[in-house]
């Protein structure tokens, strides 16, 4: 059995070589390293020594830890029953360490069978501790039991940001420096997830070759490409391209970029990647936030909210860095090309072998309505990966200050206005389905003319153009681009619960 992610294999079996590994240097190494003289939680390498093949070494453990436990302990085991091979069938039920032999919780015969895992029997035990501690039968469904645990009041293990390090450092050493001791976070750490890679496994565009508009011929008009344009320069971002990578280091018009596109949540965001003359170099951590890419920084390995551009955990929680984003337009070759025919575009030449044909990358997950992760709510209102344009008002309030509006609505609304915390905004949508949002100011704008400018409740015209709309008495009157993205409406919900939606 394999995970699969982006063209990257990671056997199971690899992965549960943790457990072989917890009977010896793992568990030594907890014993040396955990310091706990809180005397309230109980020691970290218990929990690590409850992964021992062993059945009396693991129900000691057990034992131990029990008198003082906490449900907010559960995210430790729900880390572990992650990289465990659960039984070939979920209604095998779980081992009941209260009964001889393999009789499951449920009641149901459960033979376990020399072709299971060994880390199954792992697993089984510490799915049935985790239903004696909260008193639920989770039937062997990790997704119920990791909702049960967002549920909970978040009250970790004082020494979880080391559980963590040691753990998660058996799949990539590197995992390791972003948990270490005494960095802050602002989210979870038990919502931080392993996206089936090591760092940077989905490898960066760094500075990618780009080639022109009448060379790029392997690009069809129908094709979808993420365009952006600053300081007069244009350049077009294949889909079929960045959805291998995730991620382009790029500068365009003189401006240094990380263009991150989130594939799971399917949104692209352009950051500048100079902040307060600073210079940072992202890259993909191979860890998740509610379905969402975490980026860091080299420099300090902080892991950075995607969607807002802010570090969440890390030397840098605290410092109030923000980075600047930039508007894109997710549109077609044809459309974009039309618009600006002295665009740049990415070239083929990656220096990567991938299959770069339209929709080859994440065809199956593009195609459905499922997940590949779990988040803490869904919104039903849309179907889950329903396209929508989302607005963040940047600082601190971005939590309770986002909107979003139905692609599919607006696809029906060329010219569509809107009020968002205090401004007026208009969003337009091309004939190809490309939105782009802008200030509106004071003006009501009402529709487009055959000659494809905007017409306001005046009757003044207005060009369209990348960064603004300017009006065309000569007034040098200009409304300015609202930077704006889509997304899934699953992954912008699961981000942003408390956000307006327009459908």
């Amino acid at each position: 059995m394999k995970i699969v992610r982006s063209g990257k294999l990671i056997t199971f079996n690899k992965v549960c070589a943790i457990v072989l590994f917890a009977s010896c240097s793992t568990v030594l190494l907890a014993l040396q390293s955990s310091v706990n003289n809180d005397q309230r939680h109980p020691d970290m390498g218990l929990f690590f020594a409850a992964l021992s093949p062993e059945d009396a070494v693991a129900d000691n453990a057990l034992d131990q830890i029990t008198p003082l436990w906490r449900d907010g302990y559960a995210g430790i085991i729900w880390d572990m029953l992650r990289f465990l091979m659960p039984p070939q069938s979920m209604n095998d039920g779980v081992l009941d360490r209260q009964r001889p032999g393999t009789e499951p919780s449920g009641g149901i015969a459960s033979q376990i069978t020399p072709e299971e895992h060994p880390s199954t029997k792992v697993w089984r035990r510490l799915m049935g501790y985790l239903e004696e501690r909260s008193g639920r039968r989770f039937r062997g469904d990790i997704k119920h039991l990791h909702q049960w645990i967002w549920d909970q009041t978040y009250d970790p293990h004082p020494e979880y940001l080391f559980f963590k390090r040691t753990w998660y450092s058996e799949i990539d050493p590197r995992f390791g420096d972003f948990f270490q001791d005494g960095i802050e976070a602002t989210i979870r750490l038990d919502e931080i997830d392993w996206g089936g890679v090591p760092v940077n496994g989905i490898p960066p565009l760094e500075y990618p070759s780009i080639t022109t508009a009448e060379l790029a011929n392997y690009l069809d008009d129908e094709h979808v490409v993420f365009g952006l344009s600053i300081n007069g320069a244009t350049r077009a971002y294949p889909k079929r391209i960045l959805a291998w990578h995730e991620m382009a280091l790029d500068r365009v018009g003189g401006v240094e970029l990380t263009v991150v596109y989130c594939t799971l949540c399917g949104t692209v965001i352009p950051y500048e990647s100079i902040l307060n003359r600073e210079h940072f170099k992202f890259g993909t951590s191979g860890l998740l936030y509610r379905s969402n890419k975490l980026m860091f920084d080299h420099q300090t390995k902080s892991l950075w909210n995607t969607f807002e551009g802010v570090p969440v955990v890390g030397p840098l929680v605290g410092t109030r860095k923000r980075l600047t984003r930039h508007s894109v337009v997710t549109t077609t070759w044809g459309e974009w090309r039309r618009l600006h025919p002295e665009t740049t575009v990415l070239s083929l030449e990656t220096g990567y072998s991938r299959d770069y044909g339209e929709g080859v990358a994440y065809r199956e997950y593009f195609q459905s309505d499922d997940l590949m992760f779990d988040v803490p709510e869904l919104d039903g209102r849309l179907p889950l990966k329903a396209e929508i344009v989302g607005v963040l008002l940047d600082g601190d309030e971005v939590q309770n200050s986002s909107l979003a509006i139905s692609v599919e609505f607006l696809s029906r609304r060329p010219v569509y206005m809107d009020s968002y915390e205090g401004r007026q905004l208009v969003v337009l949508t091309s004939a190809e389905g490309a939105n782009r949002v802008y200030e509106a100011g004071d003006i009501t704008f009402e529709r487009f003319d055959s000659e494809g400018h905007l017409i306001d409740s005046s009757g003044g015209r207005w060009t369209v153009g990348e960064d603004d709309l300017t009006h065309l008495a000569g007034r040098g009157e200009r409304l300015s681009r609202v930077p704006s993205q889509r997304a899934f409406w699953f992954g912008w919900y699961a981000q942003f619960p408390a956000t307006r939606l327009v459908h």
